[in-house]
């Protein structure tokens, strides 16, 4: 029998699991707001080297980051009205600018503060930067207008989970204005490649990217499209999204340019976004029942050098062997960038540190001892492969130099695992014989704990028919996630309706 790290495993509470890797990988705490969490340094790593890789890709696109308020007038909400239906009972609103204190000594919102219109804290920034826009664009001159921004939003949730749904997150959101419908429906499906190949390639996460259906669609967009990642409960997770705005925003927002002939056009707009929740998703990809597994892409540290100290005279010898080792692997490059090891001389047993490490998923731990330093050897350990056959920890001895020259290619194996282990995951758990709604329950029976995803035939409901359809699916908790851009032709009748399909669609369980 295997002792892990972690009190709890996957099969016995996944959702306890989930929050317990949060604690014990240091990754976030929570912050005394409900809904608000403290993000700790080796989650924030995570997040900083999410940011600068994705960051790149989109700079490299053609597109430059600025920044916009955060809080928003009421009155530009007002002039959009299915986007603020789609966000009225998420906003947090600040009516008030100053406190005072009370005749018993508390402090008091002041009544005679009141603002004179009332401010709503950023929950996207569609109608901040449409107002900006209409500034920016007077000719097809000024086209197009490719912007992202690095920020945090506010979107007051009901129930939270540090991550995946909380009141407060930190996310990029692009905003992008064009003089053709054509242009603007190609940034749209640009970018949302750009996250599917950052969430394969980086993160080690397999995706599936397509349309979401027309209840999904984000408030006020024409299309919405989407990437959605398996997690080890089966359950859907939307990690990104591309969304097609047409005019809506522009009409509200008045973005209008003089095209070539001298005739004034509306312009087409697009938004995109991804956020914190990503590593959410890294969790519940990757994770397993002695904590997180990084990707070594996005791992802060990529390798976590341990002296195993004894307070005896040869520990300055180990340190210093340490240190050396430190030095000759940070001079190494493992996919395009210096490799990140660090040294841990925190005062602490070898074997806490090791297993802290464990937990917080770098993905390779080397150990150094006495007799590693007198054999001129390393002790590795590798996060993808925790356990020998035995079920002992798999920890090899190994020389030194093999070690320098193999470290990066470890590095490598250990980003090509992960990734497979989840496509293979993903893959084998996605149902495409299920013909009708017997079939579908069959499928997600509250028996079967591992449902994974269901692919049908979707004849695109809309209205009334496909609120029908949203709630026969809400009884098995159960929602259409999107529109595979590679799945095959539809043929046949459409799972809900039973008229000929247009196309296939996704159904699962989702977070």
């Amino acid at each position: 029998m295997i002792k892990h790290a972690l009190n709890v495993t996957r099969e016995a509470d996944f959702a306890q699991w989930y929050q317990t890797v949060i604690a014990e990988a240091d990754l976030a705490e929570e912050s005394g707001v409900r809904g608000c969490m403290v993000i700790r340094p080796w989650g924030y790593g995570i997040w900083e080297r999410i940011q600068r890789l994705l960051d790149d890709r989109i700079k490299a696109t053609g597109h430059e980051n600025c920044y916009f308020p955060l809080f928003i007038p009421l009155s530009y909400f007002e002039k959009e009205a299915d986007h603020v239906e789609g966000f009225a009972k998420e906003m947090a609103v600040v009516t008030h600018h100053r406190l005072k204190t009370d005749a018993n000594g508390k402090l008091v919102v002041d009544p005679d503060a009141k603002l004179e219109e009332p401010l709503v804290v950023r929950p996207t920034s569609e109608t901040v930067i449409g107002a900006a826009m209409s500034r920016w664009v007077q000719s097809w001159r000024d086209l197009p207008v490719l912007i992202n921004q690095w920020a945090n939003v506010v979107r007051w949730e009901m129930r939270t989970r540090m991550f995946l749904r909380t009141s407060e997150f930190l996310w990029q959101e692009g905003h992008t204005a064009h003089a053709t419908v054509e242009e603007a429906r190609e940034e749209t499906m640009k970018m949302l490649e750009v996250y599917r190949d950052f969430a394969e390639t980086c993160l080690a996460m397999p995706v599936v990217a397509g349309e979401k259906p027309e209840n999904e669609r984000f408030p006020g967009a024409v299309s919405t499209y989407s990437i959605e990642a398996m997690m080890q409960d089966g359950k859907a997770l939307q990690a990104g999204t591309s969304h097609f705005l047409g005019t809506t925003f522009s009409q509200a927002q008045d973005i209008k340019f003089q095209n070539s002939a001298g005739q004034q056009e509306l312009a087409q707009t697009t938004s995109w976004g991804v956020s914190t929740r990503m590593i959410g998703g890294v969790i519940m990809v990757h994770g397993d029942d002695d904590g997180l597994r990084v990707p070594p892409i996005v791992a802060p540290w990529q390798i976590v050098i341990v002296p195993m100290l004894r307070d005896q005279p040869e520990d300055a010898a180990i340190v210093d062997y340490c240190r050396s080792l430190q030095q000759e692997l940070a001079k190494l490059s493992a996919f395009g960038e210096p490799v990140r090891a660090l040294l841990d001389l925190k005062a602490a047993k070898a074997a806490t540190k090791r297993w802290g490490w464990v937990k917080k998923g770098a993905p390779i731990v080397i150990e150094v001892g006495g007799r590693d330093v007198a054999g001129g050897n390393v002790s590795v350990i590798q996060r993808d492969r925790l356990y020998r056959e035995d079920g002992k920890l798999d920890s090899q001895v190994m020389p030194r130099g093999d070690l320098v020259l193999e470290a990066a290619a470890m590095l490598e194996s250990v980003q090509q695992t992960l990734y497979l282990e989840a496509r293979e995951r993903m893959e084998s758990n996605i149902r495409r014989d299920v013909t009708d709604f017997a079939g579908l329950v069959e499928v997600f029976d509250e028996g079967n704990r591992y449902p994974g995803w269901v692919e049908v035939n979707w004849a695109r409901p809309t209205g009334a028919e496909l609120d029908a359809v949203v709630e026969r699916l809400k009884v098995l908790k159960l929602t259409v996630r999107n529109v595979p851009s590679d799945a095959a032709p539809a043929e046949g009748a459409c799972l809900f309706t039973g008229k000929p399909a247009v196309e296939r669609i996704l159904v699962a369980r989702a977070y």
